[in-house]
């Protein structure tokens, strides 16, 4: 696994933690939650989304998981992934609750934003 992009976005006091990974195998996914959970300890939810195309070499993976989160934040990460082509790619965010509830589109969109920072930030590295 190799980390291309980390950001920080911010939205009604929540801060979100965004990293975009490019990954070998879908079996890594799980080792990425794993340092999401210990690196944000302090996080409500980890929210992620990975996309492999059958032309990567094995068979086609689209998953998304919510963690608990209300609306569908992963399936929002899903969609950046497939938008920008970003095939055997993970997209985790981790968000750290601040006091001021999103309700469940706001929650989707402020994931959305995150995860398109994060992509963004990535594109205009290369």
């Amino acid at each position: 696994m190799q980390e291309l992009s980390a950001v920080k976005f911010e939205e009604k006091k929540s801060r979100f933690f965004t990293h975009l990974y490019e990954v070998k195998n879908p079996g890594e996914l799980d080792d990425i939650i794993n340092i999401h959970h210990k690196s944000y300890r302090k996080a409500a939810h980890h929210c992620s989304a990975i996309y492999f195309t059958a032309k990567s070499g094995w068979n086609q993976v689209e998953s998304f998981k919510n963690d608990r989160e209300v609306g569908h934040p992963g399936k929002a990460l899903l969609e950046i992934l497939k938008k920008h082509s970003l095939d055997s790619h993970v997209l985790v965010v981790s968000r750290l609750f601040g006091g001021i509830k999103l309700g469940p589109g706001g929650v989707t969109r402020a994931f959305r934003k995150a995860g398109e920072h994060a992509v963004m930030h990535h594109l205009k590295a290369d």
